[in-house]
């Protein structure tokens, strides 16, 4: 296998002409980091093919950005392996990007073995599905920062900890992983890459926010709500850390996987960590704060969670890896990204909004960094 590459020069990525008229197929493309992802590859001139459920939201992100949108949308369940496996097959994707998911730590407790098929199993039949092609196809799976087995301690987890997860949404994606690992093992095996053409990488981002995020059990897009009403901000684990980056941060990092991935197979196939630099988690009680001030008033309330189903009270995510080998670094501070998202949410407030511009404006400003 090929020695990790660290020089800058090598590993150095141009997004246009990496996926400029490239198909790029996308699971979970009506989700919010979907969405956001489908905007971007549409502006690199990608050709996109999306697979997901309907937007589970109302309002969408999606659904506000789809009039412009030029991506093929096929509306189906990820568990539907015989239909997953003819959209693949039709598309001969030369990239895909899985970020289909059953995403909410809370609604894991409310339907767990829902979770597990959704996260665990739909995982295996994309990957089955990719097996089917006979072509040379680069695959990013998206899981989590909450793949670790949590100790609840302040060294950040780096990509060879322990996988693990108290709550199902988290077990799921620990299984994702391993699911991920096997398929990568005995059929994408990377030194046999001649013979199968499939590279296979998994993605691990932190807490993300951004503009169009209207998920529920999410502290912004429930800041967003209470604002907007003059309500009171309910704030559920204050002190909880955790590593907040705006949206683009961990896109840039997957898309900077996959073109590495696509370069050199057999030396990027591997885990990969995205998040803050360590000096910059935030408890939620501070994120709360700064989103308050970003928007101009407000107020929040801690509210006894006695009852509540358990979340993790720290988490932080060690970079250095994908610093070191993929030369990715995030851009803005959480500061930035809060005020960022904040500024969106007010934006499309405003008479005649349009979101697909406030995302194209972040963008632009993003990249231009």
């Amino acid at each position: 296998m090929e020695s990790v590459v660290r020089n800058k020069a090598t590993n150095k990525v141009n997004f246009n002409q990496t996926f400029k008229n490239k198909k790029v197929f996308v699971t979970g493309h009506t989700g919010f980091k979907g969405a956001w992802l489908v905007l971007w590859l549409e502006t690199l001139g990608a050709k996109v093919k999306g697979y997901a459920l309907k937007p589970n939201t109302k309002p969408s992100l999606f659904d506000a950005l789809s009039r412009k949108l030029h991506c093929e949308s096929v509306i189906a369940d990820i568990r539907n392996k015989e239909k997953l496996t003819k959209e693949i097959l039709a598309f001969q994707p030369d990239f895909v990007f899985h970020l289909a998911a059953q995403p909410l730590v809370r609604e894991s407790y409310e339907i767990p073995v829902e979770t597990f098929e959704v996260n665990t199993i739909g995982t295996a039949n994309l990957l089955n599905a990719v097996r089917a092609l006979k072509k040379v196809c680069t695959v990013v799976v998206v899981t989590t920062d909450k793949v670790y087995h949590n100790n609840e301690w302040h060294f950040p987890y780096r990509e060879s900890d322990r996988l693990g997860g108290y709550d199902p949404y988290s077990a799921s994606k620990a299984a994702t992983e391993i699911v991920v690992d096997s398929f990568r093992s005995s059929f994408f095996n990377p030194n046999d890459f001649a013979k199968h053409k499939k590279a296979v990488a998994t993605a691990r981002a932190g807490n993300v926010i951004g503009g169009g995020d209207f998920a529920k059990d999410r502290i912004v897009p429930d800041v967003f709500r209470a604002l907007s009403k003059n309500k009171t901000v309910e704030v559920r684990n204050p002190n909880a850390v955790r590593p907040w980056q705006h949206v683009l941060e961990p896109l840039s990092g997957y898309l900077q996987l996959a073109a590495l991935l696509q370069k050199h197979p057999q030396q990027f196939s591997q885990a990969y960590n995205f998040g803050p630099n360590l000096t910059d988690t935030l408890p939620v009680g501070k994120l709360v704060e700064l989103s308050i001030g970003a928007w101009g008033k407000g107020n929040s309330n801690f509210p006894s969670q006695k009852n509540a189903p358990h979340e993790a009270g720290l988490l932080k995510l060690d970079i250095s890896k994908a610093v070191n080998e993929l030369q990715w670094q995030p851009k803005w501070t959480a500061q930035t990204a809060i005020e960022k998202t904040i500024n969106w949410y007010k934006n499309s407030l405003a008479k005649n909004a349009d979101a697909y511009q406030l995302c194209l404006k972040d963008l632009e400003t993003y990249q231009k960094k």
